[in-house]
């Protein structure tokens, strides 16, 4: 990481309310809001985008950011988000300034509560697919596994939320971040009028210097609000073979993805908990050296993205179930939002517990890891709990 960029992000006197006050600050249409434990940025206006040609992606990225600091830009960044979708274009720009602040969760003001309002929506809620065929479609992928077509597939589905006016997006980006701080919190434009708005609790990859991180979530289990069953259901998704074995299916995938850029890749060989607001999941933090100082953040996440735990094994397979059996286009879900300096530092996160706003509209998505021991009826009940975590916010319910 550049001097002046690791000065801005961590600085030596951390003031309480620097991190919320950028989080207030938000607006829609170009501001970029990316909050990490590590730190927060808001990026306010568009001084490049980054073209979508035949070129690898981080090839472009680093010579738009090599170009903007050759015109004095003193550490210009990337912003935005990559769709799910390979040939899918970007959704990425170089912010006119940017500004740093410490994590949320640093700051003692992000446990104050979100001032009420008086302003309620009436959501018209309709789901895509329907509960009972999004079963019907989870029972199908699990009869073709057990004939041996495929090991695991992430289906997901939507809700559509349509309102009499325009959401309050700022409001519902604090809300996110004040229900889980400890997480990552965006918000960034997505296309013409669209905006991408979410709190995801999985880091894809994170570079920084020659050190790279990646902390891979699969295997989950709702919370409860009574806390002696929260903490069975805890402890016995630590011992689900199910959950277990698809935890194992995607940081096998991740070694294998990032072994080759690393002189030294560690990895755990048994997963801890993390845990949302709404979900226990199971975590394992791979950490590594890498062999090549010219290997970028976004080299890594694109070397890593689809892993198992958005997409399945094998995963070419895995993405022509998802066209055959998902009646939607995922868009930017389960793809990767971050950013990255002309260093190559920076951070990726998986697109997860998030919602796309354009007008009156949102629609939120919720996906779950289906494998040959699944039931229609356990994975239905997981994006139901998934969902949550964006319905709290912007006070609608399944």
């Amino acid at each position: 990481m550049s001097a002046s960029l690791h000065e801005a992000v961590t600085p030596t006197l951390v003031s309480p309310g620097t991190a919320t006050a950028l989080l207030d600050a938000y607006r829609p249409g170009t501001d970029r809001l990316l909050a990490s434990p590590r730190h927060t940025l808001l990026g306010r206006g568009t001084a490049a985008e980054i073209p979508h040609d035949t070129r690898p992606l981080a090839r472009r990225v680093r010579e738009v950011l090599d170009a903007r600091r050759r015109a004095g830009a003193p550490a210009p960044i990337v912003v935005g988000s990559l769709p799910f979708a390979p040939d899918a274009p970007p959704s990425l720009a170089v912010p006119e300034s940017v500004r740093w602040a410490p994590g949320l969760r640093e700051d003692p003001l992000i446990a104050l509560p979100v001032p009420d309002t008086d302003e309620r929506t009436d959501w018209q809620v309709t789901a895509v697919p329907a509960a009972a065929r999004y079963g019907e479609a989870v029972a199908a992928a699990v009869g073709r596994m057990r004939a041996g077509e495929f090991d695991k597939v992430v289906l997901a589905r939507t809700l559509e939320l349509t309102s009499p006016r325009e959401p309050d997006l700022p409001a519902m980006l604090r809300r996110l971040a004040r229900r889980d701080p400890a997480g990552y919190t965006f918000a960034v434009p997505s296309g013409p009028g669209r905006t991408l708005i979410g709190a995801s609790p999985e880091l894809l990859v994170a570079r920084r210097g020659g050190l790279l991180t990646a902390n891979p979530l699969a295997g989950s289990a709702q919370r409860s609000p009574d806390l002696a069953e929260d903490v069975r259901r805890a402890a016995a998704l630590l011992e689900s073979p199910k959950d277990l074995h698809e935890h194992a299916v995607v940081v096998a995938a991740v070694r294998e993805a990032l072994a080759p850029f690393c002189t030294r890749l560690e990895v755990p060989e048994r997963p801890t908990l993390v845990r949302t607001a709404a979900m226990w999941h199971l975590s394992t933090t791979v950490t590594g050296e890498l062999a090549d100082p010219a290997v970028s953040a976004l080299d890594l996440a694109s070397a890593l993205h689809p892993t198992p735990a958005v997409c399945g094994t094998p995963t070419e397979v895995a993405r022509a179930v998802i066209a055959e059996l998902e009646p939607f286009d995922r868009g930017p879900y389960t793809g990767m939002v971050g950013w990255q300096d002309a260093d190559g530092d920076g951070e990726w996160v998986v697109t997860i517990r998030c919602a796309e706003a354009e007008g009156r509209s949102l629609r939120l998505f919720a996906g779950a890891g289906v494998v040959a021991a699944s039931s229609p009826e356990a994975e239905t009940a997981e994006t139901g709990a998934k969902f949550r975590t964006f319905l709290s916010a912007v006070g609608a319910s399944l």
